[in-house]
C-alpha cells in the first residue's frame, strides 16, 4: 500500500519550490488536474459503476441487456462469441446445443430448435452452460455459473440440485463408469444415483510451493474478493468514492461559468457560493481520505491489462496469509477441466497452471505431463479424449491433438506438428476455440469466437441462429459492464488500439490523484501557515 507522511510530502513540494514559486506550481498543477480530470470524468464514471456492478454477478445476474442496442460487434452471426460450446446427442435425430444462449433442442439433425431453458431463474447469466451431459440410465444434467442442474421429464423442466460445497460454478461434467464427475472452479465431486454428491479430495501437485498466480493475486486484489465479502464492500466503496470526486470536480469547473451568468442578472450569489464551497469541502476531504487506496486500485487494475499484463502473466508469487488464495484448498479457483482415461485409469486435469494427472483413486500426488500443448491464459475450452491415449486441446491459441504420454503436439485444424515459439506471443491465436463437437456420423465441428461454427474437413451443414434464438439471448448485465471495465465496448471505434484504453486511463487518473493530493497539500500548508500570523 503506497505511504504518505508529512516529511516525504514536505521534501518533495520543498524541492519543486526550489525550481519555480508557490503560485506557480500551483497553476502548473492546476491545468494538471483540471483538463486530464474533465476528459477522464466520463470513463471514471464508467469504471466506478461497472466495476461495483462485476463485484455482485449473482445479484445482478436476472438483468439483461438487448444486444440490439450495442455496437454491431455484440450481434451473433452464426453461432459465434461463445453462443454454443458444445452438442449432446439424446438419440436419432435428437440433440442438445448449449453455450451462452442456454440450452436448445433439435429433433431434426440440428436444423431447427426449440427453447429447452424451463426451470432456470430469469435472466441469461443463470442459464449460461458449461456442460451437458446424459447418464446410461437416461438422466441429463447441466452445469452452470450458478450451480447443477437435472432434467425432470415428469415436469418438463430444469430443477437446481444441492451441492456439498458453497462455490458452484460448474466447470466441468464427465461419466467414469456409472459415476457422474462434477468439477466446480475449486472442488470434484462424484455421485452413484445423482442425487447425494461426495467432495473427492484432490492431492497437491508434486514440490507443492504453494505459489500462487500474480495476475490472480492482483485480480482478486483489485476486485477486493481477495479478502472475502468484507474486500469487495471495501472496494465497492472505493469506487463511490472516486465517482464522488469526479463528480463533484466537475461541479466546481461548472460553477465559476454559473457564478457570472448569476452576477450578470443582479441575483443574490450566497446560496450558489456556499454550494460551491461545499461541493469543494467534500471533493477535498474525500479526495485526501482515498487518495492512496484509489492509487493502488488504478495501479492493479492497469496491470490486469495489456501491456503491463506482460510483464506479469508468468510471475507467481507466496500467497497473502489470511486471504482466499491462502486456502488449504490447493486447487482453489484453479480446476477448469477433467477427463478420464479409462485405458490408463488415470484422470486428467486443465488447470490455471496447466496439465496435471493422478491415479483413478486419488492416492498419487498429481504429476505433470510432459510437452503441453498451448492453452490461453483465459482458460481450456475444449479437453476431449480422441482416441487411444490421445486428446483434443482446445483454447483461444487453438486446437491441437496431444499425447499425454509422448508429448506429441499437432495442430489438428491443419495437421501439422506443433512447434512451441520461442519468444512469447499474444495470448490469443487466430483460430479462437470456444467449443467442439463430432456427430453420430463423424462429422466434426468447432465454434470459433468469431466466426462461428465451422466444420473440419467436411462439407457437412448446421442449422442457423433462428430470430428467435437471437432474440431470447441478450448480454447480461454483468458481461456488459465486463465489456466496458476492460475497453472492449470501444473496439468498433479504436480498432486494436482499444487495448491501450485501460493503460492510457489509468495513467490519466494517476496524474489527476496525485496532482490534485498536492494542490490540496500545498494550499492546507499555506493556510495553516498565514493562521499561525
Amino acid at each position: 500500500m503506497l505511504q504518505l507522511n508529512a516529511c516525504n510530502l514536505n521534501t518533495f513540494a520543498a524541492l519543486l519550490s526550489n525550481f519555480m514559486t508557490k503560485n506557480d506550481l500551483l497553476r502548473k498543477l492546476r491545468k494538471f488536474h483540471k483538463w486530464p480530470g474533465i476528459l477522464i470524468t466520463l470513463f471514471i464514471i464508467l469504471f466506478s459503476i461497472s466495476g461495483i456492478f462485476m463485484n455482485h454477478r449473482s445479484l445482478i445476474s436476472a438483468v439483461d441487456i438487448n444486444r440490439s442496442i450495442l455496437p454491431d460487434d455484440y450481434s451473433y452471426r452464426n453461432w459465434n462469441k461463445a453462443a454454443v460450446k458444445s452438442v449432446c446427442h439424446l438419440g436419432g435425430d435428437s440433440s442438445l446445443i448449449y453455450g451462452n444462449i442456454g440450452i436448445w433442442l433439435s429433433t431434426d439433425n440440428l436444423s431447427t430448435f426449440q427453447d429447452w431453458n424451463a426451470g432456470f431463474p430469469r435472466g441469461i447469466d443463470n442459464r449460461k452452460i458449461s456442460k451437458i451431459i446424459k447418464t446410461p440410465d437416461g438422466k441429463l444434467f447441466a452445469g452452470t455459473y450458478f450451480g447443477l442442474y437435472q432434467y425432470s421429464v415428469q415436469e418438463h423442466k430444469w430443477q437446481k440440485l444441492t451441492l456439498p460445497v458453497s462455490e458452484e460454478r460448474i466447470t466441468d461434467l464427465i461419466m467414469k463408469q456409472n459415476e457422474l464427475i462434477v468439477q466446480t472452479r475449486s472442488f470434484l465431486l462424484k455421485s452413484g444415483d445423482g442425487k447425494a454428491f461426495h467432495s473427492i479430495s484432490i492431492p497437491a501437485p508434486v514440490n507443492n510451493d504453494r505459489k500462487v498466480s500474480l495476475f490472480k493475486t492482483l485480480w482478486l486484489l483489485h476486485s477486493g474478493e481477495l479478502f472475502g465479502l468484507t474486500g469487495k464492500l471495501m472496494v465497492d466503496l472505493f469506487g463511490l468514492a472516486i465517482l464522488i470526486i469526479s463528480l463533484t470536480g466537475l461541479l466546481h469547473f461548472i460553477f465559476p461559468g454559473w457564478l457570472k451568468r448569476r452576477k450578470a442578472k443582479q441575483k443574490s450569489n450566497t446560496s450558489v457560493i456556499a454550494a460551491r464551497n461545499t461541493n469543494l469541502s467534500w471533493h477535498n476531504r474525500l479526495g485526501w481520505i482515498f487518495i492512496p487506496f484509489l492509487i493502488f486500485v488504478t495501479i492493479t487494475g492497469m496491470f490486469l491489462r495489456p501491456p503491463l499484463l506482460i510483464a506479469i502473466v508468468n510471475s507467481v508469487v507466496s500467497p497473502i496469509p489470511g486471504t482466499v488464495l491462502s486456502s488449504p484448498n490447493p486447487w482453489y479457483d484453479k480446476l477448469r477441466r477433467v477427463a478420464y482415461d479409462e485405458d490408463q485409469r488415470i484422470f486428467l486435469f486443465s488447470t490455471n497452471d496447466g496439465f496435471f494427472f493422478t491415479d483413478e483413486n486419488f492416492e498419487s500426488p498429481m504429476r505433470q505431463p510432459m510437452n503441453q500443448p498451448p492453452v490461453s491464459v483465459m482458460g481450456c475450452n475444449v479437453l476431449e479424449q480422441k482416441g487411444e491415449n490421445t486428446y483434443l486441446v482446445g483454447s483461444f491459441n487453438g486446437l491441437f491433438l496431444w499425447n499425454p504420454f509422448t508429448g506429441q503436439v499437432a495442430d489438428y485444424l491443419s495437421g501439422s506438428q506443433y512447434q512451441a515459439p520461442k519468444v512469447a506471443g499474444p495470448p490469443i491465436s487466430k483460430d479462437m476455440i470456444d467449443g467442439w463437437f463430432a456427430d453420430p456420423s463423424g462429422n466434426e465441428f468447432y465454434f470459433d469466437y468469431n466466426y462461428g461454427v465451422l466444420p473440419i474437413r467436411t462439407n457437412a451443414q448446421f442449422g442457423e441462429m433462428s430470430p428467435e434464438i437471437i432474440s431470447k439471448s441478450p448480454i447480461s448485465l454483468w458481461n456488459l459492464s465486463l465489456e466496458i471495465h476492460t475497453g472492449r465496448i470501444f473496439e468498433p471505434l479504436l480498432g486494436m488500439f482499444y487495448i491501450l484504453y485501460v493503460p492510457i486511463a489509468g495513467i490519466c487518473i494517476l496524474i489527476v490523484l496525485i496532482s490534485g493530493f498536492f494542490i490540496w497539500w500545498i494550499g492546507y500548508k499555506k493556510k495553516k501557515t498565514t493562521q499561525k500570523y
